[in-house]
């Protein structure tokens, strides 16, 4: 199982925020973590529209966190940005096309992971991951170690 880089964005952009203690800008997340800023655009936009970061325009503006980092669980965050969740086909009744699906053991175990892996990130909130807020500002500072070549010339 992978998350998606919208999960794994969605996490990052969260961690800056929550780090950063004030509001940033789209421009300075993308230039800390080198990412797309049109995938990080989309992101913002639905960490907004679900409530856990707000914008403001113009002058002193910029994206913040709309809620304290001990209010933001990381498995919900999951569960939230994840578009399919299913770790097999059989999950979904309208897409099981197995066979086996009635009586299935694996089915069941793959369940029970899925539902471990959840309860697991339930116990860990935002603040969790930035207990170590100091080395991840400067972390923050520097300039990416890879950069992808200018393509522009």
């Amino acid at each position: 199982m992978q998350l998606t880089q919208f999960t794994d964005y969605s996490f990052r952009v969260l961690m800056f925020l929550a780090v950063k203690e004030d509001a940033a800008t789209i421009g300075e997340i993308v230039e800390s973590y080198n990412v797309s800023r049109n995938h990080l655009t989309k992101v913002v936009h639905n960490l907004a529209r679900m409530g856990y970061i707000k914008s403001a325009r113009g002058k002193g503006g910029g994206i913040r966190l709309a809620r304290k980092p001990e209010e933001i669980n990381i498995g919900r965050l999951v569960l939230a940005t994840e578009p399919n969740f299913d770790l097999v086909e059989c999950f979904k009744a309208e897409t099981a096309g197995c066979p086996l699906t009635p009586a299935c053991m694996l089915r069941r175990v793959l369940g029970e992971a899925q539902r471990s892996f959840i309860e697991t990130l339930d116990r860990y909130t935002l603040a969790d991951l930035v207990r170590n807020r100091d080395t991840l500002a400067g972390l923050f500072t520097r300039r990416p170690v890879f950069q992808l070549p200018d393509r522009s010339s």
